[in-house]
């Protein structure tokens, strides 16, 4: 038997003991994943060794009724004759690195219009809370959606992008950093175990995809550090990174490095898998 079955044999027993234990299967997948395996892979790999479809394993939770994003494809996009060039795609987690999302002029505009409105950002508290952290020290604002006509036609360039209504993308979040400032590893998926989960997903559902937009390039630092996948994406100006997940999925884990010199500008659009309204 070679290293891969042998090592294979091992997990179907492992899945198989562990269900005869009583653990059901979202204790399972939880399990797979907190050893490393994306979310993906987990409900594979206990569909596989339980021989049950995923569906019917009760894995997908009922949220999964909702959309979900489309990843774009290389090598490139045509969106109303604006042409979007899709730079790096990874499958863990589905990322795409994109070229040319904004114009110079646009990235221009957004700034111009949300330095006036900048405020210190929050984060979501486990009660689903707005809050100060620390762990995030950047300045920002949110656009309406639909705010004027300008937001409007990037907000519908993106929703085309990934092929999802315009109406399942949160406000426009505009996002300021500083020398030394930075947002630490996080998700940007809610955690369904969190006591604030059902307040904060009550208008749009679950998040599902996030796309952030560099609408500068900073003298130095200010990337986006992906650690499960080893990839850091360079901050500039009009390109942008967009990446899916599903809930629980840990290949998404991302945080903004700190600026080391000059300044950092973004925008960033968090996708829902329902209407947000």
């Amino acid at each position: 038997m070679s290293k891969r079955d042998s090592q294979t044999a091992q997990l179907r027993d492992w899945v198989l003991t562990t269900a005869r234990a009583g653990h059901n299967v979202d204790a399972i997948v939880q399990m797979l994943q907190e050893a490393g395996y994306s979310a993906r892979q987990s409900r594979q790999i206990v569909a596989k060794h339980l021989d049950q479809p995923a569906m019917e394993m009760g894995v997908f939770s009922p949220r999964r009724e909702g959309k979900r994003t489309r990843h774009p494809e290389p090598p490139a996009l045509d969106i109303a004759g604006h042409r979007v060039d899709v730079a790096l795609a990874l499958d863990e987690p589905p990322l795409r690195v994109l070229e040319n999302v904004l114009t110079p002029a646009e990235c221009d505009e957004l700034i111009e219009l949300a330095r006036p409105r900048l405020d210190r950002s929050l984060t979501v508290d486990r009660a689903g809370q707005h809050q100060i952290d620390q762990a995030r020290t950047s300045s920002g604002m949110f656009f309406g959606l639909g705010e004027n006509a300008f937001i409007k036609r990037i907000e519908e360039r993106l929703a085309a992008l990934v092929e999802l209504p315009a109406d399942h993308g949160e406000g426009v979040q505009i996002l300021h950093y500083e020398p030394g400032q930075q947002y630490e590893p996080h998700y940007d998926w809610f955690d369904p175990a969190q006591p604030g989960f059902a307040t904060i997903t009550a208008a749009g559902g679950q998040r599902i995809a996030s796309i952030i937009i560099y609408l500068n390039t900073p003298a130095g630092g200010g990337g986006t550090h992906f650690p499960h996948a080893g990839v850091t994406v360079t901050a500039r100006r009009g390109a942008a990174v967009y990446f899916a997940y599903e809930g629980g999925d840990k290949t998404s884990l991302h945080a903004g490095l700190p600026v080391i010199k000059g300044e950092k500008w973004i925008a960033t659009k968090w996708l829902r898998e329902r209407p947000y309204r």
